[in-house]
């Protein structure tokens, strides 16, 4: 056996890989308990966690195709420090908007810094006083980093953790049909990743949210564990729920005498007042209300069935907040039975647009215990405007084709983000123009959850028995496992085997710990080898091996001199 092809064989008998019998206390999901299980990685403290050499291996492959992608597409690697000066966060703006998430501490001189969550100010930072003509652009820089956010409950293992792995890119262009062009790029890169990785996803149009910019999409992973939800349609329509627009699917309560207040007592939410009235909640209509920066008083319409979008509505009013109890109480409301009829004067009234399908409503009276039927738009209230402001769901008509709208649940891989010119405003980062003006830069972003993705893979490849690694991401394609490790033919014949398979240029576990055969066919599964091949005195009597799929469960006996060959077909 050569060095280098001993160095592609990995020797459990000297591996560091402790695999647990019994599921974490703590672990909720699938990827949180088998990751654990399989000696893939250990906490160190809520949401931190150590990859052990098997995780890192992954983890590495992961990266691996990742970067084969940027660099196929011409973004450049660097890597910037996860420590970032407060001053670069002041000057975007976002030292105090970004919340109690960022990381933030003083070093001994009492000067501020973060760890950083994401590295728009510093990369903006890095190109202002080097990159200065505009045939210098586009340009496109990314990094493989740790990064850090103070989630207030780290759950799900690696899904939602306070230290992660992420690739962050970011593009500079002179204009917008440049910046398009490197989006589209860098999202048909984002598909080819999810691809590689073997994962089963969408691409969903998303809200910006903290990052900024008004063009985002989310690579999804359909997953029942996803922390987010998620609406498609036949037509290819699809988008996350807080950014996804459709519209809802309504009946109408029919009132007998127009507008009627009628008593309610003790009834305050929508499901409660839908069963006194023997109607669905669909038939009802629901009302919320705010202020924003201006101080206007804010009432916001949504059928009964539907949610506020409150990102919708913080688009639509500045700075908009939902009042508390006592604050809809001294603004003259009544908090159970809140409704668009005999509103305090100079209120703003905004409905969601689906309403319009319905001429009848039944609101709140604005006094408590009392509810009205029969009331109508433009008769007893007026809308000042109808918008889009509720939570797509599943159920609702697709926006673009009027078809219905199907739901499912993911988990986000990746997003991609059209920043304009955000932060290069924001931080006077410009560039001479063929024309010699001095214009600033538009920006894209796009990040890759490096640790994200391997959860996201064993959400959807795992059975009752442990992981089922894709072999674009296995920590090995095949694992030879002798089920006597003494020195006879069948552990010669192993080893040989190992060495075999590594010279064709597999990646090979040797199991030749001393162990009984079913505690090495369980770590077997519970890793997720793709491939199985097992040695054994009987099989080898009739000069045969043992090969099983992990992925099909299949197995068969296959003649030893054939193995190599049946071996490559399969991978």
């Amino acid at each position: 056996m050569t060095n280098d092809t001993a160095k592609n064989i990995i020797r459990m008998s000297e591996l560091y890989t402790p695999t647990l019998k019994e599921d974490p206390a703590d672990a909720e999901i699938a990827s949180h308990r088998l990751l654990m299980r399989s000696g893939m990685i250990r906490k160190a403290a809520s949401g931190v966690y150590t990859f052990l050499p098997l995780g890192k291996k992954v983890l590495a492959k992961i990266e691996t195709i990742v970067r084969e992608e940027m660099d196929g597409i011409g973004a450049q690697e660097v890597m910037m420090p996860a420590l970032q000066p407060a001053e670069l966060w002041f000057e975007s703006g976002r030292w105090d908007d970004y919340g109690p998430e960022l990381m933030r501490l003083e070093d001994r001189h009492g000067r501020g810094f973060c760890l950083g969550p994401t590295h728009e100010e510093l990369i903006t930072s890095l190109v202002r006083n080097e990159l200065r003509s505009y045939k210098d652009l586009p340009l496109s820089l990314y990094q493989i980093q740790v990064k850090f956010r103070d989630e207030i409950r780290p759950r799900f293992g690696l899904l939602r953790g306070r230290e992660f792995i992420m690739k962050d890119a970011y593009s500079f262009h002179p204009n917008q049909a440049s910046l398009q062009e490197t989006y589209n790029d860098m999202s048909a890169a984002y598909g080819r990743m999810c691809d590689r990785m073997g994962l089963t996803w969408r691409a969903v149009e998303a809200d910006s949210g903290q990052i900024g910019g008004n063009t985002s999409c989310e690579f999804m992973a359909l997953a029942e564990a996803g922390e987010a939800e998620l609406v498609y349609c036949s037509c290819g329509y699809a988008a996350n729920t807080e950014a996804g627009e459709g519209t809802a699917q309504l009946e109408e309560y029919q009132a007998q005498k127009g507008l009627e207040k009628i008593a309610t007592p003790g009834i305050g939410a929508i499901s409660d007042l839908a069963k006194h009235l023997d109607t669905p909640e669909s038939s009802t209509v629901k009302a919320m209300a705010g202020r924003g920066t201006d101080g206007v008083l804010t009432v916001f319409l949504v059928p009964g069935s539907h949610e506020l979008n409150l990102i919708k509505a913080g688009r639509m009013v500045d700075g908009f907040e939902l009042l508390n109890d006592d604050a809809i109480e001294a603004a003259g409301l009544s908090k159970g039975s809140m409704g668009p009829v005999g509103l305090p004067p100079n209120t703003r009234l905004v409905a969601e647009k689906s309403l319009r399908t319905i001429e009848s409503w039944v609101v709140g009276a604005n006094e408590e215990g009392h509810h009205y039927v029969g009331a109508k738009s433009d008769v007893d209230f007026t809308v000042d405007e109808w918008a889009d402001i509720t939570v797509v769901k599943e159920g609702d008509l697709c926006a673009q084709c009027g078809s219905i709208l199907e739901g499912a649940r993911g988990i986000e891989v990746s997003q991609v983000f059209q920043l304009g010119d955000k932060y290069s405003k924001s931080m006077g980062a410009t560039f001479s123009a063929e024309d010699g003006s001095e214009q600033h830069f538009l920006m894209g972003c796009y990040g890759v959850g490096v640790t994200r993705s391997m959860a996201a893979i064993v959400e959807q490849y795992n059975d009752d028995k442990g992981i089922i690694w894709p072999i674009s991401v296995a920590p090995a394609h095949v694992c030879v496992i002798p089920l006597d490790v003494e020195e006879g033919e069948v552990f010669s014949t192993a080893q040989k085997l190992a060495a075999d398979f590594a010279a064709l240029g597999f990646e090979v576990a040797l199991d030749d710990r001393d162990e009984r055969a079913g505690v090495k066919f369980n770590d077997a599964d519970l890793i997720g080898w793709p491939i199985q091949v097992v040695v054994g005195k009987r099989g080898l009597g009739e000069a045969k091996v043992e090969m099983k799929v992990r992925k099909s469960g299949e197995k068969k006996d296959v003649a030893l001199d054939a193995i190599a060959d049946v071996l490559r077909d399969t991978l």
